[in-house]
């Protein structure tokens, strides 16, 4: 069963290529390549059988295929004998093959006839088919459509003979009951159908992703005592993209128990599966897993119940080149399907590349964990190049001939007009020189050489630049994208980019965390993205904890230091807060206001001469106050002529010497006066 299909855009489509082996014996492996051909290659001498490609195969490439089961063998009717040609046509239905299209149609290929049988179309989908399953009794078709329906078609009348709703989503898994009563659909989420009433019997958890494969690994329960209605008790497996646990669910009588019982892990993406199905308690299943990275994963295990721990695989199958010389390394050969033969005790590998695989049948008997087998293919892709040299012409362009430039909108391109070198280009021609050089070509045609600033990546491409540049490793492209401090675009780009990406960016965002402070600010912000947003994915992942070592050790670091830090920065809060407060309190003035009205006290009469002194000393006095001063050493000089006069008796000597000391007072502004002088002059 293959868990390929779908276009590459999509982060969320199954890897791998649509492909499946023929019911009977493994016989024929068909294969739907990325351009929309079908080959049917034979499995016993590796040789295309059969190719086929379809009138819309660009438009609507092959999402899907299933083979038509075995048992849908000619039944005679009771009523009548059929005739020779009718019975041919239904025996030749086990040779049918459907193929689902990204159109919603679907193709009846007959790879006895080697043409298309019938197509069915009216009444389906109106989107890509994603899962075709055939019934193995009344030869009817179930498909499953991203338009959230489910068809049940008639194909001998190539119509719908019934369409119901699968989920709210897209519906992108179906699978059978051994009965043929019962049907598996999936989205995210598990449904289990009555195909007669189409009425849901029982619901499962599922995936965090898209279902990518539903197979039914018993046909009876393991309790053989209780009666057995066709269902209840059988376990089933599931694989989704981009997850590396396959699920093992178990029908049951109750409807509590939702969970899956066990569950198996691998190392990469599943992209084909298959089994052998165990018909009683005591038959352990066989499963063979082939993943995203080329390695084919074998388990052997009896379904007995819950098992909580996943399980591993017993033994891992891997393909490899010999290394020829010292200087040339072994490089791995990629399986692409496997297949277990009739016998269980061998398997079918198919490897190389799509459009020339190799097909080998390889013994199960080694009991080693790994078994790596080393091949050759060398010759095996060497590209046929002789036909297509023959079959190539090179155009004559003479002046007369308009060039269309591919790529622009409406091939409106400017064309220069006739160079003047006509003559000579006839002379080449004459003289037998068929060809006009490049040069010459590209003369004609308007090429701007004008270099273009580099804009920024657009949002819709960081995606891809982001996946690309983590594949190349490429410094600058990565940088482009993750410098980016746009949130609503770093969401967009986390949500947009595939799920095999989300561990390589967790690794170079440990690197850039490591860097500097700067760019580790931008870094947080994508790890809390992809921390978010792919939180489901990455809890599925067994050795999550050993890829991102690097990146706890680099957290607890970085968090044992929060608690002091932050202890520190609140104190640093408290100081910072009560000095702006002081300076605040210190710095406020208050406000200038101009008194209304002033009261001046006079002075008394018996104010002290050192107050007076000290009044002197003032240098703020007014204007007033100086000439009251004048004043009153003027009236201390008329004072000191009077008792001049009067004491003309005295000596000439002690009048001289109390001018003297009367002229030193004057000069220093101070007065001997008499309070009734100085009552006087107040």
């Amino acid at each position: 069963m293959a868990a390929g299909g779908g276009g590459v855009a999509d982060p969320l489509s199954p890897a791998g290529v649509p492909c499946a082996f023929s019911p009977l014996n493994q016989a024929y492996f068909a294969l739907a390549s990325a351009d929309g051909q079908l080959r049917v290659w034979e499995t016993a001498n590796n040789r295309l059988h059969q190719e086929y490609v379809p009138s819309a195969h660009l438009s609507g490439t092959c999402t899907c295929l299933a083979w038509a089961p075995a048992r849908l063998q000619a039944k005679e009717s009771p009523q009548r004998k059929k005739r020779k040609s009718e019975a041919i046509e239904t025996s030749n239905q086990i040779d049918l093959l459907a193929l689902g299209t990204a159109v919603g149609s679907i193709l009846l290929y007959s790879t006895v006839k080697g043409e298309l049988h019938s197509k069915l179309i009216s009444g389906g989908h109106d989107n890509k088919v994603n899962c075709i399953q055939w019934h193995q009794d009344n030869g009817c078709l179930y498909s499953c459509s991203d338009d959230k329906h489910i068809v049940e078609w008639n194909t001998q009348t190539c119509k719908v003979k019934c369409k119901w709703k699968g989920d709210n989503s897209s519906v992108s898994s179906l699978c059978i009951s051994p009965d043929g009563k019962m049907l598996l659909s999936a989205g995210r989420t598990i449904k289990l159908w009555v195909l007669e009433t189409k009425e849901i019997y029982r619901h499962f958890t599922g995936h965090a992703t898209p279902v990518s494969s539903l197979i039914f690994t018993t046909i009876r329960p393991p309790n053989e005592s209780q009666p057995f209605d066709g269902i209840t008790g059988l376990y089933f497996l599931s694989g989704a993209v981009h997850d590396r646990l396959l699920n093992v669910w178990q029908v049951r009588s109750e409807n509590k128990e939702k969970n899956a019982v066990m569950s198996f892990t691998v190392t990469d993406e599943p992209v084909y599966i298959d089994l052998t199905l165990s018909e009683n308690k005591e038959e352990p299943v066989k499963l063979a897993v082939v993943c995203r990275d080329g390695q084919v994963h074998l388990f052997e295990h009896i379904l007995n119940g819950y098992c909580k721990k996943p399980l591993t695989s017993n033994c891992t199958i891997q393909i490899a080149t010999p290394g020829k010389g010292k200087k040339s390394t072994p490089k791995p050969i990629p399986i692409l399907a496997a297949g277990f033969c009739s016998d269980k005790m061998s398997l079918l590998l198919v490897y190389g590349n799509w459009f020339q695989p190799i097909i080998e049948r390889v013994a199960l008997n080694s009991k080693e964990p790994h078994v790596c087998l080393v091949r050759d293919i060398s010759n095996c892709w060497a590209p046929k190049v002789e036909t297509a040299i023959t079959k190539v012409r090179t155009p004559v362009m003479n002046s007369e001939a308009k060039v269309l430039v591919p790529g622009l909108p409406g091939h409106h391109a400017a064309i220069k007009p006739a160079p003047p070198q006509t003559e000579e280009v006839e002379s080449k021609r004459r003289l037998g020189e068929n060809e006009i050089s490049i040069e010459e070509r590209l003369g004609a045609l308007d090429i701007d050489t004008k270099k273009e600033k580099d804009d920024l990546p657009q949002t819709n491409s960081f995606p891809v630049l982001l996946t690309q540049g983590l594949e190349s490793n490429d410094f600058e492209m990565l940088n482009k994208v993750l410098q980016t401090r746009n949130l609503n675009l770093i969401k967009r780009t986390v949500l947009r980019m595939p799920l095999h990406a989300v561990i390589p960016l967790l690794q170079e965002l440990t690197k850039r965390l490591q860097g500097h402070p700067n760019s580790a600010v931008l870094m947080v912000q994508w790890l809390k993205c992809v921390l978010t947003v792919h939180a489901s994915y990455l809890s599925t992942l067994p050795d999550l904890v050993p890829q991102l070592g690097t990146l706890y050790q680099l957290m607890e670091s970085r968090v044992k230091t929060f608690q002091k830090l932050s202890h520190l920065h609140g104190k640093l809060i408290l100081l910072i807060t009560q000095v702006t407060a002081s300076e605040k309190t210190k710095a406020m003035t208050c406000p200038a206001q101009k008194a209304k009205l002033v009261y001046e006290e006079e002075s008394s009469e018996e104010e002290s001469d050192d107050e007076i002194a000290e009044k002197d000393s003032d240098d703020n006095w007014d204007g007033d106050e100086e000439e009251k001063e004048s004043e009153k050493d003027e009236d201390v000089d008329e004072e000191n002529e009077e008792e001049e006069e009067d004491a003309e008796e005295k000596d000439e000597e002690n009048g001289e010497e109390d001018r003297d000391v009367a002229s030193e007072k004057e000069l220093n502004g101070d007065s001997d006066l008499d309070p009734e002088n100085e009552s006087e002059e107040e």
